[in-house]
């Protein structure tokens, strides 16, 4: 069968980390999306265009996805576009993140409504728009799903990201003192050994 492997970065990410997963999918055809949207409104039309261009050429599609990308991803596509998913710390509950960003930057959300964007000293924008936007598009993912979670990622809790997972009938891994972000030599071996676990 002819398979893709699609990947989706996250915030500062790019498409070459596609380069780590075709190890792991040596006969499938494993391709980074260089998307150019940064909010799930936008990112839904580029990526259900992603997902048709590669069904016109594939027989299915495998989904990776790290943070945000995730997040992006279960707003634009459903279980007509992906056989299943691999999400590495996921953003899967973003109005919590964004209430917690708030409070982090001590921002109400009447201040957020009168003001419509504001900076935060730690260098992200919130956006009422943005706010407004998750709380009226709630997640509906039906995909087959499995997380790689770290122990002490500082956007999501344990406990949401257990939520998510029983919710959506997600396998959920936990990397004991693994970070939101993967990057040490000890982290990848872990996310490579998680995918490998499902796909050697």
């Amino acid at each position: 069968m002819n398979k893709a492997v699609l990947y989706v970065h996250g915030k500062g990410g790019d498409a070459n980390e596609a380069e780590f997963y075709k190890p792991i999918f040596p006969a499938c055809d494993v391709i980074g999306f260089d998307y150019k949207a940064n909010t799930p409104w936008d990112c839904k039309s580029e990526f259900k265009l992603k997902a048709n261009e590669l069904k016109s050429r594939h027989d299915s599609i495998i989904l990776i996805a790290n943070s945000i990308g995730a997040f992006f991803s279960m707003n634009a596509f459903d279980e007509k576009d992906m056989e299943k998913a691999y999400f590495i710390s996921p953003i899967v509950d973003m109005e919590k993140l964004i209430s917690d960003m708030m409070a982090w930057a001590s921002v109400t959300e009447e201040q957020l409504k009168a003001e419509k964007v504001i900076q935060t000293e730690i260098g992200e924008a919130l956006s009422y728009e943005y706010l407004c936007y998750v709380r009226e598009h709630p997640i509906k993912w039906n995909v087959p799903t499995k997380i790689l979670y770290g122990e002490n990622d500082a956007l999501t809790s344990y406990e949401t990201m257990s939520e998510f997972a029983s919710a959506h009938n997600a396998d959920l891994t936990v990397m004991p003192g693994g970070e939101h972000w993967f990057h040490t030599d000890e982290q990848m071996k872990f996310l490579y050994d998680f995918t490998a676990r499902y796909e050697l």
